[in-house]
């Protein structure tokens, strides 16, 4: 029992660390029966397209509770590090939010209930972590009407059962004491612990589940005893499980005698080196103080979530990702630091937590990669930012504004690369906001982008739904017999139909078992069926098609897709004739020259993966693939472009490969087994503690956890042939490949090509190459020569060019593509334009042949108004995917879009206008 504290009760004045809390915490509830699991990464499975990141102890056991994968043990404890970026201007402005924190649990799959749960956590509380008993206090559901719900009885019987007497157990509202993880789906009523810290941080009044700093929540028990259906039914789950969980950072607070998580043993060494590096100390200035919370707990999520794959980009959890450390780096730069400071705060991270995550240690050299490649780009553009902001701040002061133009924050984003959090949180320093829906109107088209992209994903979600639906209520698993075979007899499990639409007149009416006995034959059926040899999508790569055919050959069905649930699955069909029925037998049939095309694609991908790392490095990991029987797409994290002779050195160690006629081996193994001989494994995949390991000869140059189906000998392949190498994301690449007869007839096309140029030019194959260089040369020449004579503005009429000016904030501006010969070019038409119209501000650009130039001009005049001619032109080049700049008054600028020159003459007029209405 420990001595009673002023600011913590359990403090006992003995040491505890954060390894010592986590320790304690495992250690009991293995005692009590449970499995430790590892922590999952931080980047959700594949199969869990919910959310970007994880953000809940009980995140990576969903499929558990849902009843789509069966769990290890039916009792499972976890330290799971979890990242939430909710409101992320707050962090560094409080001493208890953070992005990054550990979360430790204990799990009952349909096992112990209530009871046991508020036992083991009364005991740990008390006996494990010295809590005294008249310390702590509990909540309970108080019920709530419009669920239909009355208070949690037996809770409270089971905390008064346990000696807490009733005083101490306050019944508290929905919003409190009800979880639910969405609208539908297993919910119910929680009871939480709290620790009384006395009457001097409070009023004798107080209660727990109030806003106040006396009592504070340290453990959070969820009864998932319900099920609510989408109209908001609630139904008793069949199977009632447990999920708790306890914040190790804000237990260590209490356990530490701190004050803030800010003060514990995982954060002061950070703190410490902040104080070191900036020449200041912590707790003597606020700002200061925000600015020093903010780098500890920005640079042990940044290097958590860099060593779990994720990447820095625009989109996504690369965004999330790159507006944490942008924020970081801002307020790093802000404290004066010396560059490649968040190398050494990662440094420090890796040093404070990889005997809890070996990853980090793993992944050390892309992680400091990443973060000195980050910095690096980001601070080139944050000082010119800033300078731009603080004009616009004072602008804004000047003018008595509330705020900047959405405008404005929309170059600051596009121009400078300031995610609009930063600037939100810079501005609101200086007691002034921004014009958001200006903002988000300008950002639209890239959003509109986005969505396109995102309609699939719905319906793909919705079928998934469906599918887990089917396999949830079918009470047995489709064993994958796919591996040894592609031809299985096998027996229908479970049908369901996809509802038809009933807007598509080629649909049937009629849906389900009545449509079916009805003669109205579904477009789409979704079967379970007892054994299958069908692949299901996953990994990156595509579902096996084929055939399904009932035995007599009263029935038949085209398999479109095959949906992977944890290591269950669904297939999908398409009924060509006859019904399918539960209990049928059915003949299932593989394609089985997709699957080999699939399976060459797949083995050449992990061929590739190995001789990208031989060529380039370590740092190389798999970002992201696509494996089907046309191509294989891999993305991979590298921070430059690679040569024509690096592609063609990668190639050719692949196909050196191929011809050695290597054997390619999948083996069950253990996970520690596959790590210890260096298998590479994917970072958001979910591992049990048997994996599928594939190795291509001897391993000693491929060996990857894969579940996915493979040639038997590289010589299967035949040919690998790389047919581009582009940017994915920032310092993410991608290769685009092809092999076997793909490959054959790609390499027979291209011979083609040459024939026909041979002809054209009248040389022989060996000099295509060198005559095509004296051509390019004489239209140089002609094109010098055009010029020379005044041609080169292709006919553009330059009085009718100038008359389209128009007139903005007293100022003229023209924004417009024309029909020149090139750059130089656009320079001349320029040149004359300034003649025609004085104090301007002139954007030109011109398009074709895969190229885009454009070039800007301002007056002098207009450069005091704020209006520079390096932004604008870099705010048009990148809507064409490019970039460029220079002075002020001139800048020049290229992209590779130019079917998107328009977009981008539209982007260069409006930042004009903003410039000038600031």
């Amino acid at each position: 029992m420990g001595r009673r504290n002023a600011r913590n009760p359990a403090y006992t004045g003995a040491p505890v660390t954060s390894d010592d809390i986590r320790r304690t915490f495992i250690e009991f509830f293995e005692q009590q029966g449970h499995l430790r699991l590892s922590s999952a990464s931080l980047v959700p499975a594949e199969l869990d397209p919910s959310a970007l990141f994880t953000v809940a102890g009980m995140h990576p056991l969903k499929p558990y509770f849902q009843g789509v994968e069966k769990p290890p043990r039916q009792r499972v404890t976890t330290c799971q590090k979890t990242f939430r970026t909710p409101d992320i201007e707050i962090i560094g402005t409080t001493t208890r939010h953070l992005t990054f924190f550990e979360m430790l649990g204990n799990f009952s799959f349909g096992d112990y209930f209530k009871r046991e749960a508020a036992q083991f956590a009364w005991t740990l509380s008390r006996d494990g972590f010295g809590f005294s008993e008249e310390d702590i206090w509990i909540t309970v559901f108080a019920g709530d009407a419009e669920l239909g719900l009355g208070p949690d009885e037996e809770a409270i019987q089971a905390w008064l059962d346990l000696g807490v007497p009733r005083e101490r157990i306050v019944e508290c509202p929905r919003e409190e004491n009800f979880w639910q993880a969405g609208p539908t789906g297993p919910c119910g009523p929680c009871s939480e612990l709290y620790l009384d810290r006395g009457v001097e941080h409070g009023t004798p009044d107080d209660l727990p589940g109030a806003d106040n700093e006396r009592f504070l929540e340290y453990w959070n028990l969820v009864f998932m005893q319900l099920d609510q259906n989408p109209v908001g039914v609630l139904t008793p789950l069949p199977a009632k499980n447990i999920d708790t969980g306890m914040g190790l950072n804000r237990m260590a607070c209490v356990l530490q005698d701190k004050a803030t998580v800010f003060e514990t043993d995982q954060f002061a060494p950070l703190i410490a080196l902040g104080e070191e590096l900036s020449g200041r100390r912590y707790g003597e200035q606020f700002a200061t103080d925000k600015a020093l919370r903010v780098l500890a707990d920005h640079s042990r999520a940044v290097t958590f979530l860099l060593a779990d794959g994720v990447v820095p980009s625009n989109e996504d959890r690369g965004y999330v990702l790159r507006r944490v450390m942008r924020r970081a780096i801002q307020h790093g730069r802000g404290l004066g630091l010396p560059t490649g400071f968040m190398e050494r705060y990662a440094t420090v991270v890796t040093e404070l937590m990889a005997p809890e995550y070996p990853e980090l240690h793993e992944q050390r050299e892309l992680v400091r990669r990443w973060l000195a490649s980050e910095e690096e780009s980001f601070g080139h553009t944050l000082e010119q930012g800033l300078r731009r902001l603080d004009e616009l701040i004072a602008r804004a002061r000047d003018a008595d504004a509330e705020g900047i133009a959405g405008a404005d924050a929309f170059l600051l984003h596009d121009t400078y690369g300031f995610p609009i959090d930063m600037t939100l949180e810079i501005v609101a320093e200086h007691g002034l906001g921004v014009d958001e829906a200006g903002f988000e109107s300008l950002m639209s088209d890239q959003r509109a982008r986005a969505r396109s992209a995102g309609g699939r994903g719905a319906a793909q979600s919705g079928l998934r739904e469906r599918a887990a639906s089917l396999a949830g209520g079918a009470g047995f698993a489709t064993e994958f017999v796919g591996y040894e075979t592609t031809d299985a007899e096998t027996t229908i499990g479970a049908v369901e139909a996809e509802a038809p639409d009933a807007s598509d007149p080629t649909h049937p009416a009629l849906s389900g078992e009545a449509g079916r006995r009805a003669g109205g034959r579904p477009a789409r059926l979704l079967l379970k069926l007892l054994e299958s040899p069908f692949y299901a999508t996953g990994g990156g790569q595509v579902a096996d098609g084929g055939v399904l055919e009932c035995a007599g050959g009263g029935c038949r069905g085209r398999v479109i897709d095959v949906i992977r649930l944890g290591t269950d699955q669904v297939v999908e069909i398409e009924p060509q004739h006859g019904t399918f029925e539960p209990g049928e037998r059915v003949s299932a049939h593989v394609d089985r020259a997709t699957r080999h095309a699939t399976a060459c694609n797949h083995t050449g991908t992990h061929l590739l993966h190995a001789a990208l790392r031989r060529l380039l490095g370590d740092h190389v990991r798999q970002a992201g693939s696509y494996v089907g029987p046309d191509k294989l797409r891999f993305d991979f994290t590298h921070g430059a472009s690679l040569s024509a002779q690096e592609l063609r050195a990668v190639e050719d160690d692949v196909n050196a490969w191929i011809l050695e006629s290597h054997p390619v081996r999948a083996l069950s193994t253990t996970l520690d087994e596959a790590k210890r001989l260096g298998a590479m494994a994917l970072f958001n995949e979910k591992y049990g503690e048997i994996v599928r390991m594939v190795e291509v000869g001897d391993g000693s140059f491929s060996r990857e956890l894969c579940g996915g189906t493979h040639v038997r000998n590289t010589a299967e392949i035949g040919l690998l042939r790389i047919l581009v190498e582009t940017s994915s994301a920032a310092n993410v690449r991608r290769i685009e490949a092809i092999t076997g007869s793909e490959a054959v007839g790609f390499v027979r096309e291209r011979d083609r090509e040459l024939q026909q140029a041979t002809e054209l030019l009248r040389v022989p194959a060996e000099r295509v190459g060198e005559a095509i260089r004296q051509l390019r040369e004489r239209v140089r020449e002609l094109e010098r020569a055009a010029r020379r004579d005044g041609s080169a503005n292709g006919g553009v009429d330059v009085d009718q060019l100038a008359a389209a000016a128009t007139q903005t904030a007293g100022a003229s501006v023209l924004a417009a593509a024309v029909g020149v010969a090139d750059g130089d070019a656009l320079l001349q038409l320029v040149d004359r334009l300034k003649g025609k119209l004085g104090d301007a501000a002139i954007v030109l650009g011109r398009g074709g042949e895969g190229r885009v130039d454009l070039v800007a001009s301002v007056a002098p005049a207009l450069v005091a108004r704020g209006v520079r001619a390096g932004e604008i032109v870099k705010a048009a080049a990148a809507v064409v995917g490019g970039g460029g700049g220079g002075r002020d008054t001139l800048a020049r600028a290229g992209g590779r879009e130019p079917e998107r020159l328009s977009d981008a003459i539209s982007a260069a007029q409006a930042a004009i206008e903003a410039a000038l209405s600031g």
